[in-house]
């Protein structure tokens, strides 16, 4: 059970970065900055964090069995 705090405490953790990360490429994108390669990093990044939400949401469902 207090793994499952853990996780879902890191799940929140990157559903908010992923949030955040959003927010930033739209306010890029509304900027039109030309800086195509920060723009990659982040959406990158943004990725990998939906990664990890997918992968953490598959290891709290409760069919789960470890």
């Amino acid at each position: 059970m207090n793994n499952d705090k853990k996780l879902i405490e890191k799940l929140k953790s990157y559903e908010q970065e992923h949030l955040d990360l959003d927010q930033i490429l739209i306010q890029l994108q509304e900027k039109h900055t030309v800086d195509f390669l920060q723009i990659q990093r982040l959406k990158k990044r943004k990725l990998v964090i939906k990664d990890k939400i997918s992968s953490i949401r598959k290891e709290l469902e409760p069919d789960n069995i470890a």
